[in-house]
């Protein structure tokens, strides 16, 4: 290269700078949403207090797609109530699609503020609520492929690997001598975890202390278990067997009550040693801000299609983190390990069925986005 050459090349690098900062400027534009119902066959009845699960199940698949060529993908699942995916579909084609076309997907805040306008009529909570949250994630699975980054990187990481514990000790058919019960924590334990959940609550105090116990005794010793009791009791029973679970070491004592009791949560945490765990039912923000003002609770426990997705998660661990609180998510997924994995006070992720894990622990995903999509595979042979 003589100088000459040098010199034209040396000016080209400023304008192709500018051209590439233009590109980075460009807004991107959601330009179709696309959703499909997937139905799944039943599988084998579990219980927990109050519900019979994995007989009625199915989800709503969500694609939003831009003019860059990228698509944010959501997956909106139910484990029981047959007609709820259905409904959920209904509200994204019918009720978010009008307002979420030509949006720019950067501004997740102000997509998240019109839906909320678009949709009060019908309330903002329940299923209305489950179709936001899917729009949130699906936006955020854009952003991050748009930055190639995994999504929690984009969020401001904490860290890249999170404990994780297994959802398995759930109430079987003809399980009276406990041994299904037993068999599911064992493979927990074989699969590498260093905690389960189990439930309680669906028979009397003694049975509790049975599965309790009998829990402790396969685990063994350093590993933790967390009860868990699906609403089901009233403030006197709750309080009694809470001081139960206490004494057994229990790690926590998840929502022993209805979660609109927000009063007898604060009594039973006021009252117990035990952290008190609750919020999977709880909707957006503002129904954690009531719950952690009341100090009712020690562990906060958001749903990912219930709390409102990525943009409402982190602004309900950035509450709980300010008053000292614990989060743990309720249900397991990539989606969920993104977020957790930027919140300095998560300390659980909830799972089921075996993972890959490093001394019970869950590391980052590595795939830029939410890594939420659905397989192809998937889609064809459960869509109705």
């Amino acid at each position: 290269m003589n100088r000459r050459q040098l010199l034209q090349a040396a000016a080209a690098l400023p304008a192709a700078g500018l051209a590439t900062a233009a590109d980075q400027r460009k807004q991107l534009k959601i330009t179709a949403l696309e959703t499909d119902l997937l139905k799944r066959p039943p599988g084998t009845p579990i219980y927990d207090a109050i519900h019979k699960l994995s007989v009625d199940s199915g989800s709503v698949v969500l694609r939003l797609r831009t003019d860059a060529g990228i698509t944010g993908w959501a997956d909106v699942s139910f484990g029981m109530i047959a007609g709820g995916p259905r409904v959920v579909q209904t509200i994204l084609e019918q009720e978010v699609k009008p307002v979420i076309l030509g949006q720019d997907p950067a501004f997740p805040r102000r997509i998240r503020a019109d839906l909320w306008k678009a949709l009060e009529y019908n309330g903002v909570g329940g299923v209305v609520q489950f179709a936001i949250a899917a729009v949130d994630i699906a936006v955020w699975d854009i952003l991050g492929k748009h930055s190639g980054m995994p999504v929690y990187k984009m969020i401001g990481a904490f860290r890249d690997r999170l404990p994780v514990y297994s959802m398995c000790g759930w109430y079987y058919d003809d399980d009276a001598d406990l041994s299904h019960f037993k068999r599911s924590i064992a493979q927990a334990m074989e699969q590498g975890y260093h905690a389960v959940k189990i439930k309680v609550g669906r028979g009397d105090l003694d049975d509790d202390v049975r599965r309790i116990r009998l829990a402790f005794d396969t685990v063994g010793k350093g590993k933790r278990v967390m009860v868990d009791a699906n609403q089901v009791f009233n403030r006197n029973d709750a309080l009694r067997r809470g001081r139960v679970y206490q004494e057994l070491g229990c790690f926590w004592y998840e929502e022993p009550l209805p979660p609109h009791d927000m009063e007898g949560f604060a009594e039973l945490a006021h009252s117990l040693d035990i952290r008190i765990a609750t919020g999977e039912n709880l909707a957006t923000k503002y129904a954690f801000a009531d719950l952690i003002a009341r100090r009712a609770a020690d562990v906060v426990q958001p749903d990912s299609r219930r709390a409102g997705g990525v943009t409402e998660w982190m602004e309900i661990a950035a509450v709980a983190d300010a008053y000292g609180l614990e989060l743990a998510s309720h249900g397991g997924s990539a989606t969920n390990l993104n977020m957790l994995l930027a919140m300095p006070n998560a300390i659980y992720m909830e799972t089921g069925g075996a993972h890959k894990l490093v001394d019970g622990e869950m590391l980052a995903p590595e795939a830029p986005g939410m890594s939420s999509e659905v397989s192809e595979a998937e889609i064809r042979r459960y869509k109705v």
